[in-house]
């Protein structure tokens, strides 16, 4: 059975980048069209194995194909999101098939009927969950033989287990992903060292290959040979097999990092049940993989014991029976050196039957991403087993016993995560009142697990999800719970829809709003809905709004689950009211900035010039008719303007040239306007920076000027059929006409028709400008700093402009970027521009899809991240469901499926003060202070409570109280603190204001100030 798409499968003439563009920047084009090629065939289809088929459906494949031969069972619904209580009792499999459908209109998904070998020789990638060993040692044994790539995985209860087998010749394209590294050489040394620019660091490693462009000395370095390299330290490194006689370096370099395939060769699972290779997931829990390795091994035996039954829910002789199966295992085959943890192999006994929504999304996105791998040689591969738990995440608070009375199924569909926690946890998962900020990638998947796991189902629960954002095509490739038809709809509200028809329990149970969280939504999300939290969960793509939501989330005392991605890279964070630090405890280290002069006159890479271009955009288009409409519509505009910005003049010129000289009115003016910008950016701009410094200048200490990084630029000559000087015209005038209400020619240019209007441009003989000066280094002070403009400049300048008056109702349209819409010509006239200032510098030019990442700052996103990392999350919700006061039992986490890597550690604890005999909670303790007291009262609050003598007092930037004021104070002893700051900021507060943060200044008994916190008066 096969299900009609609408769309062929992408070929090397078609990957729709508006629906892959994110996923496009973590892959590439190349593997993209690999996987296009290959065919995965998913055994099982209960939790995990629809994980794995939902997020390699979502990355795109040639086709899917699915088998499973059970029928649908009531357990089956606690982690199958795309079964419902209608469907027990038919094929699993033919059940699932419809809505797994509905994700990606590329890929066809097809149902096996049966597992024989001519069925299995036509699949690319085999992926069996769920399966008994023997079947899975028959099916290995075939596709080793066949060269077929085979991944075996299961989830039992907090444990899993996965296998890799990619044949004796796997090859890997590129190991990581990662951006390729490139620098400015300065010195190349006769034993062929190699040397940066003092604080580039190449980034390179042993073993990695590079290519040389403009060594000058060295011309055998520039015949785009590929020469290995041995790392030197980070502002050196050592060319392999270098031969002094190629050549005696003069100046001048660019190398490149090439990446060559490697070759990784696998055992089949046969061999490897006896000797295996694991990788550790964990380093915490080193000595586990070895242990777990032998008691799967058991529960299959188990099963085969018992027609197929796994362990019974904390069934102790149960427990016993794979405990001495596992120990069994480990001596036949000879280990007589593994120390087995009894608990753990009873623990992995007790929850077998356990089919937990968070480690099922785990595990799914790890093996989701083995898969790509598989088709597409990206990425390097689990080599060869992956063993996991999470047993800190079992309950261990005294309410929440787990025997095997509270841990059997009630015939719900809930059983089998009953199987691990027991039925009061259970309850209380369903009780639980969470906020979940965000519903794009990480907010759908986390509503999944969360309407799998019953979160909020109870009378007592609730989810509030809010997100300001509406549904755009490119959100489908990952953001699973929308569709085509929900384009442009809200986000929060159709994901609400859609888990709720996942889950029907839930239906009542979501609060769904399109509402910013900020300051200013404070009157909505307000003291109330914040207390009323049990826990805060975020889905945000932008630190600033995670940093608002984790400031909340302090001042409320509420856990906070934080979690975030970056192609194959994702994190996730707990933090935990009076025992972990917040979110905002550490933060990035900001972006460094290209140096202006960089950007300005000497660019020596693309992202240089992609910049510029952007900065063009937003002066030609955005800035100057922004500039023009303030002009138009506020009054004593010079005046304003002269005090806030010193380029008055320019600002000026720009609004008489908008009003008069240069404004079009049809679209053949947008298009000789646009040729003359040519040339003066890209001819005229260039011919003055080289008058300023020819090619043969020196510096003041005699040394060639034009040496690395700065590059000696050529101004260009126009040509039509250059596609860059074409696409720069087509953009430009394109968006004159829209900034004018003119209308363009639409997303197709007719160059024949451009060719004739440009014809009758006459291009002025340039001639240079004797008084410019070129600031050459950022440290350097601006050489036209100390121009100032004479007033009677400003007022010429200004009397030449048209009256306000004479332009009544006169606006232009300022365009406002989107890198979405490829119609617009905004990416066209971006990349068209900083392509040719490029040529200017040859430097290698970049397609519109590069040039969208890094100008759009778009950030690379994958399903596969996505699913890992909310699983990972909800393991972590667990605890803080439990209430877990051990730090040691929470994990922050880090992974990166490229390599692959996973990282753990425990979060780090809050940061303690101390004053006097107490200590404190810097992040969490505060005074709380009740009512609206009197500056009085809270002076003597802090004196009596605290033998503490207040000195100051303020709110926000305004001072209320100061010892030191004497007179200034005298009136306001008595004043409530409310009518203080309304005094002092003359403006009322808000009805929705219940707590006011007020910091204040304590001295001890000898006047010393001390080390206190904040305070909050609650009205």
């Amino acid at each position: 059975m096969q299900v009609d798409t609408p769309s062929p499968a992408p070929d090397a003439q078609e990957i729709d980048e508006s629906l892959y563009s994110r996923q496009l920047y973590v892959l590439g084009k190349d593997a993209m069209l690999k996987m296009a090629s290959s065919n995965v065939l998913i055994i099982g289809l209960k939790g995990l194995g629809l994980e794995i088929a939902k997020n390699v459906a979502l990355a795109g494949v040639k086709s899917l194909s699915l088998y499973d031969p059970n029928p649908v069972a009531l357990q089956d619904l606690s982690s199958q999101f795309f079964l419902s209580e209608s469907d027990i009792d038919k094929n699993r499999a033919q059940a699932t098939l419809p809505k797994l459908a509905e994700l990606n209109q590329y890929v066809p998904i097809n149902l096996v009927e049966e597992l024989t070998p001519e069925v299995i020789s036509q699949f690319s990638v085999v992926v069996a969950t769920d399966l008994p060993l023997s079947k899975q040692l028959e099916l290995n044994e075939l596709t080793h033989a066949k060269g077929i790539k085979y991944i075996s995985a299961d989830v039992r209860g907090l444990f899993a287990q996965a296998f890799v087998d990619f044949g004796e010749d796997f090859v890997i394209y590129d190991r990581t992903g990662e951006e390729l590294k490139n620098g400015i050489v300065s010195d190349i040394e006769k034993d062929g060292t190699v040397t940066m620019l003092d604080d580039n660091r190449h980034g390179l490693e042993d073993g990695d290959h590079v290519k040389f462009t403009e060594v000058q000395g060295i011309p055998k370095l520039n015949d785009g040979s590929i020469f290995k390299i041995k790392v030197l330290g980070p502002f050196a490194f050592q060319i392999v097999d270098f031969d002094p006689s190629w050549g005696t370096y003069v100046k001048g370099g660019l190398y490149t990092q090439v990446k060559t395939p490697t070759k990784e060769s696998f055992q089949d699972l046969k061999t490897q049940l006896k000797k295996p290779d694991f990788i550790i997931p964990d380093y915490a829990k080193f000595d586990r993989p070895q242990q777990l390795h032998y008691a799967f091994q058991a529960l299959h035996e188990f099963q085969s014991k018992h027609e197929g039954s796994l362990p019974r829910p904390h069934n102790e002789a149960d427990a016993d029976e794979v405990l001495a199966l596992t120990k069994s295992i480990a001596s036949n085959l000879g280990d007589s050196e593994t120390e087995f943890d009894d608990k753990l192999i009873k623990e992995l006994a007790y929850g077998s039957r356990g089919d937990l929504p968070a480690m099922v999304a785990f595990y799914g996105g790890a093996i989701a991403q083995e898969v790509l791998k598989a088709c597409s040689g990206k990425f390097v591969p689990i080599k060869q087993w992956m063993y996991y738990d999470s047993l800190e995440s079992l309950p261990e608070s005294e309410q929440y016993q787990r025997t095997e009375e509270t841990c059997k199924p009630i015939n719900s569909r809930y059983d089998n995560q009953i199987a691990v926690f027991g039925l009061e946890f259970q309850r209380k998962l369903a009780n639980l009142k969470v906020f979940l900020v965000g519903s794009g990638a990480i907010g759908c998947e986390m509503l999944k697990n969360w309407a799998m796991m019953s979160i909020a189902t109870g009378p007592e629960g609730k989810i509030f999800i809010t997100d300001n954002d509406t549904i755009e095509k490119s959100n489908l490739n990952r953001q699973f719970l929308f569709r085509p038809k929900d384009v442009g709809g809200n986000k929060s509200e159709v994901a609400a829809k859609a888990v709720i028809a996942m889950n029907p329990d839930l239906a009542g149970k979501i609060d769904a709003r399109i509402d910013k969280v900020a300051e200013d939504t404070e009157h909505i999300f307000n003291n109330e809905f914040w207390q009323n939290l049990d826990i805060v969960t975020n889905a945000l793509d932008n630190v600033e709004a995670r940093t608002y939501v984790d400031r909340r989330c302090v001042f409320f005392k509420k856990p906070l689950l934080e979690s975030g991605t970056l192609g194959t890279k994702g994190n996730t964070q707990v933090v935990i009211p009076n025992l972990t630090e917040s979110y905002s405890s550490s933060r990035d280290p900001p972006e460094k900035s290209i140096p202006l002069c960089t950007l300005r006159s000497f660019p020596n890479k693309i992202d240089h010039t992609i910049a510029w271009a952007k900065s063009l955009f937003q002066g030609f288009f955005a800035d100057a008719p922004e500039n023009v409409n303030l002009y138009l519509t506020q009054p004593n505009f010079v005046e304003t303007t002269l005090e806030q910005s010193g380029d008055i003049k320019s600002i000026l010129e720009t609004i008489n040239q908008y009003l008069t000289t240069d404004k079009p009115y049809t679209f053949e003016d947008c298009i000789k306007w646009a040729r003359l910008q040519f040339e003066q950016k890209f001819a005229n701009d260039i011919k003055q920076l080289l008058y300023n410094f020819p090619k043969d200048a020196v510096t003041s200490k005699g040394e060639p000027f034009w040496t690395s990084p700065k590059r000696a630029p050529e101004p260009l000559n126009f040509d039509i059929n250059d596609p860059n000087h074409f696409e720069f015209i087509v953009g430009a005038a394109n968006l004159l006409a829209y900034v004018y209400g003119l209308k363009g020619d639409g997303p197709v240019a007719d160059k024949q028709y451009y060719a004739k209007v440009l014809s009758t441009v006459e291009i002025p003989e340039w001639s240079p400008k004797s008084d410019l000066k070129i600031q050459v280094n950022d440290s350097d002070p601006d050489p036209n700093a100390d121009l100032v403009t004479d007033n009677t400049v400003i007022e010429r300048l200004s009397a030449s402009l048209p009256s306000p008056s004479s332009l009544a109702g006169y606006r232009l349209n300022a365009v406002e970027f989107e890198k979405d819409d490829d119609t617009n010509h905004h990416i066209e006239f971006i990349n068209a521009a900083s392509n040719c200032r490029a040529e200017n510098y040859f430097i290698e030019t970049v397609d519109k899809s590069r040039t969208k990442f890094i100008a759009g700052r778009i950030i690379p996103a994958i399903a596969t991240t996505t699913a890992l990392v909310t699983g990972l999350v909800c393991l972590e919700l667990y605890k803080v469901a439990d209430g877990k006061t051990n730090i040691e039992k929470y994990k922050n986490g880090f992974v990166n499926l490229a390599l692959p890597f996973f990282g753990f550690s425990e979060p780090v604890e809050s940061p303690k003060g101390k004053y006097g005999d107490k200590t404190y909670d810097k992040i969490w303790d505060r005074f709380d202070l009740y009512g609206d007291m009197t500056l009085q009262q809270v002076i003597d609050y802090f004196k009596e409570k605290e033998g503490l003598e207040l000195s100051m007092m303020s709110y926000g930037v305004s001072l209320l109280y100061a010892n030191f004021y004497v007179k200034k104070m005298e009136g306001r002893y008595g004043m409530k603190i409310t009518d203080i700051i309304e005094l002092v900021t003359k403006k009322p507060l808000g009805d929705h204001e219940k707590t006011l943060i007020l910091e204040v200044c304590l001295e001890d008994a000898d006047g010393e100030e001390a080390d206190v916190p904040y305070a909050v008066l609650h009205l």
